[in-house]
Order: C-alpha cells, then structure tokens, then sequence
C-alpha cells in the first residue's frame, strides 16, 4: 500500500480540482474509486465501500499530526508560549486538515453517487447484452430470405451495425468498470481520475442512444415472426465421397484423353524449353488437368515447381515463393527483381526442370516471370494456365500447336463426376431422381466446379425429391448448354443461400485471404474461435466444433482440399478457396460489410472516405498503405476494426482498440508489437516475421487463446508474465525460447511449441506435469540435459494422460545417456497419435511403445534394430506413417508379410548402411503403402525383393546422401535396376534418386 503521505499530496491535487468544479461538476459522471482487491468487501454480491471510508479517516488522523509537527530548529517560544511563526504554520496546516477532513465526507458521498452511477449502467449493459440477442434473432430472418425489399435491407443493415456497437459499448465498460477480471485501485491521481469519470460518462450516454435505437428497432420488426428453434448439430467429418472425387479425378471427370495429349507435346525428343498453355474460363478444370500432368511426369525432372500467380500478384513474394518450392535458400536481406531472377537462372542452368505458373492473368507478370527461367537446352518445360487466350499465346510464342483448349465435360463424364459426389461410385442415381438431375446437369453445361458444388449440396438429402426440385428451379430458367459464367455465379450463390446460418460467417472470413492462399485448418478455427464464429450450443470443446465446421465447408465444396504433406491422419489439414467462389465471398462481405480488402491506395481510400459503414474487418498489403498519411479522422475510421491481416504494411496498432485477431506477415522489416500489451480484446496473435519486439509485460490481454510467433526471431525474452494469462491455449515460440518461471501456472494450454528445455530451469521440467490439458507439445532439448533434468523429463511427459502429439528435436549429437532414460517411460500417454523423436537416439524400440493403440505417425531412431523389433512395430493398429531409422541392422533380409502394417501408406526405413538388401515384401505385405523412401548408402547392388506385392505403391525415393565417390558412378545403374524390377508393376510406380 502506497505511504499516506503521497496520498496525501494526491488528495491535495484532488482537493483542488473539486474546488474548481474540474470533478464534481454536474456534467461528467463519477467514476471508477474502486478499492484494490485486498480491500474488497462484497454485500449481497456488490461491492461495499465502507473500508474505503475507514481509510480516509485513518489517512486524515495519521496525516495531521505529521502536518503539526514543526522541526526543532523552527521551534520559537516565547513566555512558553508558541510564537505568531508557529501559530501562522498551525493555522495554515488546520486549513489544510480541514479540506481533507471535508473531502473525506465528499468522496464518501461521491463514492456512494459512482456506485449508483455504475450500478444504473451496468443495467443498461444487461439490457444491450439481451438486446442483443434478440438483434442475431431478429437477424436470421432476413438471412434465410433470397431477395429483400430495400425497406427490409436497409433496417437489416442498421440492426446489424447497432449491434456492432452494443458489443463494443459492453466491451468498453467491462474493460474500464471492471467486472470480475478487472482491478483497478482506487487511490489515483486527480488526471487519471478525471478521465475515468468523462469515460464513464461516454459509455452510459452511448449506452442511452444505442438503446433507444434498440427500442425503436424493436418496434420495426414486430411484424416479423422469428423460429426460436435451434438447429441440431454433431460432429462432421470430411465426405468420404468427396475425397474420392479429388484423388481419382483423372478418372472421374474423364481427364485421361486431355492429360495423355498434352503428356505427349511435353515429352517429346525437343531438348530446347518448351512452354505449353492451357485456356479456359473458371471452373472448367485447367489446374485440375496441370497438376494431373505434373504429377504424372514429374520424375523424369531434376527439379520441379507448382505455383499459382493470380490476378493481383505481389511478383517479388511470388518469385521468393518459387526459390522456396525449388528448395533454393532465399537471401536474409532485401533483393531486388534482378537479384532473385539472376538467383534463379543461375540454379536453373545445367538442369532439366519443370514449372507450372498456375492462373496467370496478364502478359506483364509472364515477362517477368519468364525471365527466371533459362533456355539451356536440356529438355526442360513449363506448363501455364490462364483464363486469358492472348495470354495463353504469348506464353508460349503463339504457337496454336501448344495451346490447349478446356473443353466442358460430356454428358456422360458430367453424369459420372455427380453421380459419384451424389451417391458414391457404387451407386447409381434412383429412377425418380433422374429427370432431375438431368435437368440440374444441363444447368451445370459441363463445368466440374459446378457440378462439383451443386452434387455437394444435393448429397445432403440424397432421397427428397423436393429438395432437388427446388434446387433446380432457384438455378434460373434459362439453359446452359454454352456454359457461362452467369450461370457458375448462379450455382455458387445458390450453395451460399442454403449454407447454414452458424456457417456463412465462418465462410465469409475465408475473404481475409488473397487468392490461392495455402489456409491452414487449425489456423483458421482458432480465427473463428477468437471472433466468436464457434458456438458452444453444438459441443463443448470449440476446436472441435471448429473443425466440424471447416468440414462441412469442405463436403459441400465451398472450400478445396489443398495438398500438405501431413494428411497422415486421414484428415484435411489445409484448404483453398477457387478463386471464383473467393469473388462470391468478396461481394457478400461488401453487401453484408462483413470484411474490407484493399489491394491498393485506391481501394484504402474507397475505404476510408466512400463507404457507408465503419470497416469491422481488414485485410490489406503494402501496396494500400504505401506511402500513405494517416491522421486522426483516418484512425476514428479504422477503430472499430475486429480482426485485421496485414503484409509487409506498417499501421499503428493504438488504433485498433476493439482487435480481436491480429494476423502479421512482414519478412522485410523488424514489427513492433509493444502496443499490442493494450489491445485489450485480443484473442487471437500470429506473427510472420524476420524479427519481432514483444511488450516488456502481457498481463493486460486476459483474454488471448493463441500467440502463435513460431516463424519469428524474437529481439527480446518472452514477458515473464505470460505465465498469468487466465486463456492461454495455443503457444507457438520461436524455436529454442527458454520460458520463464512459472510455467506451471498455465493450465489452459493446449498446445506448446518450441520450448527450449536445455535453456530451461529443472523447476520448469518439473513444471510440465501439471499441464494435463496439453495436447501438443514440441521441444528441442540441445546437447546435453544431465539426468536431474532427463529423469524430470521422463516423469512429467508421463503424466501428459491428454496428450495426442509430443515432438522432442535434440541436436546432432544428443548425449547417448540422457537419451536413453526416455526408453524407460510406463504406460505413458495413451491418447497419442503423434509421436517424433528428432535425434533423440534409443538403443532400441522402447517396449512401451507398443500398447500406443492411437499412434499413427511416428518418427524414431535407434541404436540398432532387429527384425522382431520392426515386426513389433508392425503390430501397432493405427500406424499410417513411419520413419524409421537404426545405426545398426543386420546383414539378413528382412521379411514383411501379410498381417503387419495394414494401415502404413508411408514408410521411411534410414540407415547409414546401405539398407536395399534388408527390405523384403511378401504377397500381401502393407495393402495400404503408396509411398517407400529408404537409403542406399554405398549401394551394394541390390534392390528390395518383393517390390511387386505391394500393390498401391506409387512412389519410390532412394536417398543417397552419404554414398561415396567411388559409387557416383552406379547411380544410374541402380536406378535403372528399379525401373527394371517395377515392370510389371500395376502401378508403374514412379522412381526418384536424391
């Protein structure tokens, strides 16, 4: 507690600005004199105030005698008596006791006055708070009708802005007047007072008009009569059928013909570059057949690259993106065009590659592109596709022989792409569904992206045929049999119209991204989550809810299915958005002024200064903020701002004041986020950046989930007091960040990356066992730990009973003994599924390991191995990806039979022994591997026996990375023997050495 003498200079200030009216004036409200917490006393749930009063009048007995105590050399007598200096001194002080003695009385009355004051807006609060639900109630209406009269629109619009700001007002007032999470001490200085008395007189006026608007919206709405029943909901997963639609869409949308004719310009005996264009309009599939393409002949290529342009490229991200997916290592500082270029041509030169530059749209983004790629006469090629035809023909020297024309589906491919969205490819559609369909089809005119999405909405009442019939007729009457993009937009919106209504916010967030943006599932979710999209009516735990809905978004083909090399689970990990679906987003967010993107300077300032609404979301690049003057009618614009994605931009983030989530990618520039520490509703923070400054403290966003700056350097320690944050779940550091003490404190977490436990005190080991919620955790370890730590370890990750993933990345030479004592763990974490033990080098398979019933992906290395271990490992029943390593194998072969693996789809088998003599495969050995990467250092001579058995294998990688120079030279010998052995293949498995 602060001296009373500071008080009561405090007081004096105080005392003065009473006087002068500065506080007790009739036109601002009392404010916040609340007690510190120690200080709290609750009657009937309310806050009491009378030790308030007991401290004043402590504070005034304590204070006088101070004042009236002279020192000893000021001291005059005078016949014993005290002298006129004296006396004026003691007159002077009484004055002085006196006004305390009168403000004593006044603050009591004050007190008791804010305390009414309060209680009467808090009671406005709650009447905004069920206003607004009422508003998202009134709000469905409307939502659920395809046409409004302007009327109808207009007070939708207004309602929807009203309750905009009701839950900015309740925010506000929750932040500043406390409720439960709030304390705030009541012993402030006159300034800071005064100011917390005008806000509170702010609040309670906005309060005042937003209700009478509530009411007077109320009243606009009586004739609308509102469904107050809730719609069931459970668990979804991703549409088995539609996942077939993707992975066999070769046969599906009867692609062969297109892909083996432009297969056979591309590999013909030209060794000069070759580019090869493919043009149609949206939806008609020309990625589709590019990827068919690529995949298919990529293995005859030393290098190759898919990368999408789009139609507002940023070309020097674009070209940084190219040398990425070419696994060149992009330069740490700036470089220009030409730099990159010269980066690239020079990697190009003495090899054969192929490139897709997908979805490009103008010929001055080809002539820059272009420049990257050299002609070096080794046979290699680029496949470009492109809505525009005179792209197509300069692209590739408008030759007409290398210009592929899409074409829409025949009636019989379309009939077989929905049939099998529909009903799956077993089933063929029932007799009084057929003419229907027809129908539905020949509005589709052959597109695969409409088909596509119209199937996914009709396979969710495969048997009404009213609710096909109604389909149908919302299609429009006129027919399709030329495929336009009127009737694509037709299809699309109707999918939109019939999304539910807990899912269209969710979709119409996906307009935060840029076209053909890679969209991490887990990423997006927790977005929804920190904007309140996610509903705990359909299940307790939001994340999985979240996935659901991400899910449902995907079987009804609102959102693709994006390639990532960790779809091991069977799950959709990443998603895209067809860039015609993004241009239906982007008009509903401008109808629905749901969120704001701004590409350029002209769109800021449409933003800015035309538009009719507040902007609520933003999603802009540094080509809208470049060079711009922001003022303080700008930053009034941009307040109410709820989530904000910003590249390569600088913006103040002070003004985003109502910032739920914060997403920054800037890999030029150092990003400061010490102001970040009072954004007060943020609950959602990821960081994409070169290097970032962090606020000294953190405690103040009581209400952040997610702090995710895993791609970041950090300039400074993390704040100690993240420890304290009450909602922390998902922790995603920089590699190596040593947390501070008090790790134990933050039981919310979820999810925790990438501690540094080398760097780590044993208390924050020890600390991990208390974490019982966690189901991530990723660390690196270093060198060396010592056995306090390493048997810490062990105890803590034992007692994790939640833990689905555990990631432990040790350095290149992780002591021998520490590793070892993870090997002793009992019955540790049996909900796991995802278990990667990063040099962390055992002796040999742990026992433990194998009653992990849940594990599917799994990384580990030993010291040596055998084969009963391997077959071991072979018994766990969920094990869909395995990398294997072992510094030691026998010299025997090694069996595989029928029995083990049956789930693998991908197997890694590394040694630093050539390890081709020790892989067999029996017949019916792993009936799931579609992918064998193993080593063959120094090869021997030897291929793998058995290779023909394993009857969905479509890829082989041999790694050669510690053979010696003595066996360069047989490297095309062994490749050619695996060709030779997978002859007879089914599969024709595709071969690669690297």
């Amino acid at each position: 507690m602060i001296s009373f003498l500071k008080l009561a200079d405090e007081l004096k200030l105080m005392c003065n600005s009473v006087a002068s009216g500065e506080l007790m004036d009739n036109s601002i409200t009392p404010s916040q004199l609340q007690p510190s917490a120690p200080e709290v006393e609750k009657e009937d749930g309310k806050i009491s105030f009378s030790r308030m009063e007991d401290e004043l009048k402590l504070m005034d007995d304590y204070v006088a005698p101070l004042q009236l105590q002279p020192s000893s050399l000021e001291v005059e007598q005078e016949d014993g008596k005290v002298s006129q200096q004296k006396k004026r001194r003691t007159s002077t002080v009484s004055v002085a006791t006196g006004v305390m003695s009168t403000l004593s009385g006044k603050l009591t009355t004050f007190i008791n006055d804010e305390y009414n004051k309060r209680k009467e807006v808090r009671k406005q609060a709650s009447f905004l708070e069920k206003e607004l639900s009422a508003i998202h109630a009134a709000l469905e209406l409307p939502e659920l009708m395809n046409e409004l009269a302007p009327g109808v629109k207009n007070w939708r619009d207004d309602l929807r802005e009203i309750s905009y700001d009701m839950e900015n007002c309740i925010d506000d007032f929750i932040r500043q007047f406390g409720g439960e999470d709030v304390e705030v001490c009541f012993f402030l200085e006159a300034a800071e007072l005064h100011k917390r008395l005008c806000e509170l007189h702010r609040i309670s006026n906005q309060m005042e008009e937003l209700r009478t608007l509530a009411v007077e919206a109320n009243a606009r709405r009586e004739s609308y009569k509102i469904d107050d029943c809730k719609p069931s909901f459970g668990p979804v997963a991703v549409d088995a059928r539609l996942r077939a639609v993707y992975q066999e869409a070769a046969n599906l949308v009867g692609i062969e013909g297109s892909r083996e004719e432009v297969i056979s310009w591309l590999m013909n005996t030209q060794k000069k570059l070759m580019v090869v264009s493919v043009v149609g309009f949206g939806g008609l599939g020309k990625t589709t057949l590019a990827k068919q393409v690529f995949d298919k002949i990529k293995g005859h290529f030393d290098c190759v690259a898919f990368f999408s342009v789009s139609q507002r490229p940023d070309l020097r991200v674009l070209l940084n993106r190219l040398q990425l997916k070419l696994g060149i290592n992009a330069s740490s500082h700036d470089c220009g065009f030409d730099d990159i270029i010269e980066e690239l041509r020079k990697y190009l030169t003495d090899k054969r590659y192929l490139i897709v530059v997908d979805d490009l749209w103008d010929q001055s983004a080809w002539n820059t592109i272009s420049c990257a790629f050299p002609e070096n006469g080794n046979g290699s090629r680029i496949i470009v596709t492109t809505r525009v035809e005179d792209v197509a023909g300069m692209a590739c020297h408008n030759d007409r022989g290398r210009i592929y024309t899409m074409k829409p589906l025949s009636d019989q491919n379309s009939r077989m792409l929905f049939s099998n969205r529909v009903f799956g490819s077993e089933v063929v559609c029932p007799p009084h569904l057929k003419d229907v369909a027809a129908e539905i089809l020949k509005k589709c005119g052959g597109m695969p992206l409409a088909i596509v999405t119209i199937a996914s909405l009709l396979a969710t009442q495969v048997r009404s045929k009213k609710h096909w019939e109604s389909i149908r007729k919302s299609l429009g009457a006129h027919s399709a049999t030329n495929p336009s993009l009127k009737e694509m937009n037709s299809i699309l919106n109707l999918s939109y119209t019939h999304l539910p209504l807990h899912l269209r916010p969710c979709f119409l967030y996906l307009g935060m991204y840029s076209e053909d943006h890679i969209i991490p599932r887990d990423d997006l979710v927790k977005q929804w989550i920190g904007e309140g999209f996610v509903s705990s009516l359909h299940g307790p735990d939001l994340e999985h809810v979240g996935r659901s809905y991400f899910n449902e978004l995907i079987n009804r083909n609102m959102i693709q299915l994006a390639e990532n090399d960790e779809n091991e689970y069977g799950e959709v990990l990443c998603c895209r958005v067809h860039d015609m679906m993004l241009d239906l987003i982007l008009s509903k967010c401008v109808e629905d002024n749901f969120v704001s993107v701004a590409h350029n300077s002209e769109d800021m300032a449409r933003l800015l200064h035309l538009c009719k609404y507040k902007v609520r979301r933003l999603s802009l690049c540094s080509m809208a903020v470049g060079g711009a003057t922001y003022d303080t009618a700008i930053a009034t614009r941009l307040s109410q701002v709820r989530s904000l994605l910003f590249e390569d931009a600088i913006i103040p983030l002070l003004w985003f004041k109502y910032l739920r989530v914060l997403i920054i990618s800037n890999e030029r520039e150092i990003v400061d986020l010490t102001a970040a520490s009072q954004l007060f509703l943020l609950r959602y923070l990821m960081v994409r950046a070169r290097k970032i400054e962090l606020p000294t403290k953190l405690g103040e966003l009581v209400y952040l989930e997610t702090l995710d700056i895993e791609n970041c350097t950090l300039m400074e320690s993390i704040p100690s007091d993240i420890v304290n944050l009450p909602r922390l779940s998902y922790l995603l550091l920089p590699y190596g960040t040593k947390l501070p003490e008090g790790m134990m404190n933050m039981k919310s977490l979820r999810t925790l990356r990438w501690l540094d436990m080398e760097k780590s005190s044993l208390e924050c080991f020890m600390g991990l066992s208390e974490l019982t919620n966690l189901r991530e955790l990723r660390m690196s370890v270093g060198r060396s730990l010592g056995l306090p730590k390493v048997d810490a370890l062990a105890c803590s990750i034992g007692k994790l009973c939640n833990l689905e993933s555990l990631v432990i990345f040790g350095g290149d030479h992780v002591e021998r003994e520490d590793s070892q004592q993870l090997g002793s763990l009992s019955n540790p974490f049996q909900h796991i599924e995802r278990l990667e033990l990063h040099y962390w080098r055992l002796w040999r398979v742990p026992k433990w390991l194998f009653g992990l019933n849940c594990l599917r992906f799994l990384k580990l290395f030993v010291e040596e191995t055998s084969t009963q271990d391997v077959h071991l490992l072979g018994e766990l029943p969920s094990l869909v990806h395995l990398e294997f390593g072992a510094f030691e194998i026998p010299g025997y072969r090694a069996m595989f039979g029928t029995g083990l693996f049956l789930v693998l789809e991908f197997l890694y088998f590394w040694s630093k022994k050539d390890t081709t003599p020790y892989l067999g495969f029996e017949a019916g050995a792993m009936p799931s591997l579609q992918t064998l990467w193993f080593s063959a250092c120094d090869w021997g001579g030897t291929i793998p026996v058995g290779m023909e058995h394993l009857l969905h294998l479509q890829e082989i990688q041999v790694h050669t990375l510690y053979i010696s120079k003595d066996s360069v030279d047989r490297l095309q010998e062994a490749e050619d023997a695996f060709k030779e052995a997978l002859l007879m293949h089914p599969n024709r498995p595709s071969v690669i050495f690297s």
